[in-house]
Order: structure tokens, then C-alpha cells, then sequence
């Protein structure tokens, strides 16, 4: 085999692998990272729209703080789904060690922080083509605002079902 076919297998077994060990939380997560791209795209774009509607005001436009500020954000969401997954982790684990058999999927806090943070993504978008100009249906920034706090809901059950 020459360098680049190992290369790829090796790549594809640690995909593979990751893939095995994430379950449904790994296209999740895929989902999460394209959404996140998108927002800071349509953030860009709104803010050069909004920049050029108003030339002589410093608070619309370009900046790079603002968009610092938001890639920070979003490693501030890896950061929170890793913990997540570290306590559902030690869940399963400490029950698994206490002789009580949890399934790895009834731990879904990571499931949960990746959903909330997936829809919050999406509102972000919503408003930023609403400050671009599009037309935005009422209806829908209310059902995603909808699932929103119906993921809020149930970490709170979850929270509660475990004390």
C-alpha cells in the first residue's frame, strides 16, 4: 500500500471509530458545526448590509471584534458539549461500577446541550437574513424559539429525575 491509500484508512478508521462511540451525537455534532459556519457567514453578510445602509455610524459594519467575539462564542459551545459528554460519561460509568445497568443513550445530557445549542444557531440565523433584508416568517422563528425552550424542559426533567 502506498502512503496516501494508508493514510485514508487510517483516517477512516478513526472516523469509524469516533462514529461508534458518539452514536447519534456525532452527526449531531456535524450538524452543529455546519450551522455554527453558516451563522458566521450570514453574520459577516448582515453586518456588511447593515455597514453600508449606515456609513457614518461605527456601530454597523465590519468589525473585528465583534466577529472575534463570536468564533470565541462558538468554542465556548465545544467547550460546554465536551463537558456534557464528560458527565454522561462518568454516569454511565459510575453506574455501570455501582452495579446499576445504565445505557449509554440514557445519558443524553451532550444530546441535549448539541440540540439546544443547534436551534440557537438557527435563530441566529433567522435574524441575521432578517437584518440582511429576507422576509422572515413569524411562524417559524416561533417554532424554533418553541423547540428551544422544549429542550430547555426537558434538562430541567432530566435534572430533576436524577436528584
Amino acid at each position: 500500500m502506498d502512503k496516501y491509500t494508508t493514510s485514508l484508512a487510517a483516517a477512516s478508521a478513526a472516523l469509524a471509530y469516533v462514529s461508534a462511540k458518539l452514536g447519534i451525537l456525532g452527526p449531531l455534532l456535524v450538524i452543529l458545526l455546519i450551522v455554527m459556519t453558516l451563522d458566521y457567514i450570514t453574520g459577516l453578510l448582515a453586518s456588511k448590509i447593515e455597514g453600508a445602509d449606515h456609513p457614518d455610524d461605527p456601530a454597523y459594519g465590519w468589525s473585528s471584534k465583534k466577529g472575534a467575539q463570536g468564533i470565541i462564542k462558538k468554542v465556548g459551545y465545544i467547550c460546554m458539549i465536551t463537558v456534557a459528554i464528560v458527565i454522561d460519561y462518568i454516569i454511565v460509568q459510575v453506574a455501570g461500577s455501582l452495579g446499576i445497568g445504565v445505557p449509554p443513550a440514557t445519558a443524553a445530557f451532550a444530546l441535549l446541550v448539541t440540540v439546544w445549542y443547534i436551534l440557537n444557531e438557527l435563530l441566529s440565523i433567522i435574524e441575521n437574513a432578517g437584518r440582511m433584508g429576507a422576509p422572515i416568517p413569524d411562524w417559524l422563528r416561533k417554532y424554533i424559539a418553541a423547540l428551544k425552550e422544549k429542550i430547555d424542559g426537558e434538562g430541567g426533567n432530566q435534572k430533576s429525575d436524577s436528584q
